[in-house]
């Protein structure tokens, strides 16, 4: 099993200590979420009801993770997750390939539709069409990734063959995030999948459907299956791996707003690490 440690609302001037301390600790890897601009005013309430504020810290994530690579050597990265569809397709292609040539293949791009409808109206992105547009991105990028050209005359983006260089040295795993059947149908075309939620019943549903689809494509890749832990049915991690077939799970080494000191948090993630990881 592989465990990816919560930087959720870390302080910009703790995640590289943090980076180094988890790879030290034997994590797979950290993640980071995402937001551009949040509106201060009534706004559109979070799917679980997560009070967002207007001044959360969201340090960009792919920035934060060029730093972290810089200081380690086996630690990966993810997104859990970036909301494509808020950015265009060519320079959002143009970060991630970087990122992952300087990172030396450590990046997984975890994606999101997003569901804060007036960050994309304060940024000037479409709203509703905002999944059929991250789907065309995707295509986008992943075209330039595999080769360096692109050329596209879809729905959202018309552009003749160009052509963007450097060219990562290996694929770039695209993880999908969300909370429903739609978000699952959509992760069966890459190579994960991210209930934004502990294992439960609709999870399953949402796994199995993943497996008839790529199935019936033909798609024999590995395939990554991630759940937040610990659950709320007290699975345990062998049984999430035998019975499930997880491979990551997201971990949270310590409580959200606590006023522990990096100190103490770098404690509570050495406890998680010998109890869990290693335990």
């Amino acid at each position: 099993m592989k465990f990816w440690l919560s930087l959720l609302f870390e302080p910009y001037d703790e995640l590289v200590d943090h980076a180094q301390r988890a790879e030290e600790l034997g994590f797979e890897g950290v993640f980071l979420p995402d937001h551009v601009v949040i509106v201060d005013g009534e706004r559109t309430a979070h799917p679980d009801n997560y009070p967002l504020r207007a001044d959360e810290p969201f340090t960009d994530p792919l920035i934060a993770f060029a730093a972290m690579a810089s200081v380690t050597t086996r630690l990966r990265f993810l997104t859990y997750v970036l909301v494509v569809p808020l950015r265009d397709p060519f320079l959002l292609a143009k970060q991630v390939s970087s990122l992952a040539l300087l990172s030396e293949n450590r990046f997984v791009l975890g994606t999101g539709v997003g569901w804060l409808q007036e960050e994309f109206e304060t940024v000037g992105r479409g709203w509703r069409d905002r999944g059929s547009r991250m789907d065309e991105m995707l295509d986008v990028m992943q075209d330039f990734w595999h080769d360096g050209y692109s050329e596209r005359h879809g729905v959202h983006y018309d552009f003749p063959r160009s052509g963007m260089f450097p060219v990562p040295t290996d694929a770039i795993p695209v993880w999908t995030g969300g909370h429903s059947m739609q978000a699952a149908r959509r992760a069966a075309r890459f190579d994960g999948y991210m209930p934004m939620r502990p294992l439960d019943d609709n999870t399953r549903s949402e796994f199995a459907l993943i497996d008839e689809l790529r199935a019936e494509a033909g798609l024999d890749r590995p395939f990554e299956r991630v759940v937040q832990w610990p659950g709320g049915d007290g699975s345990t991690v062998d049984e999430l791996a035998e019975r499930d077939g997880v491979g990551s799970i997201i971990a949270f080494g310590w409580p959200m707003y606590s006023d522990l000191s990096l100190n103490e948090k770098h404690k509570a993630a050495e406890a998680f690490a010998s109890n869990i990881i290693h335990g």
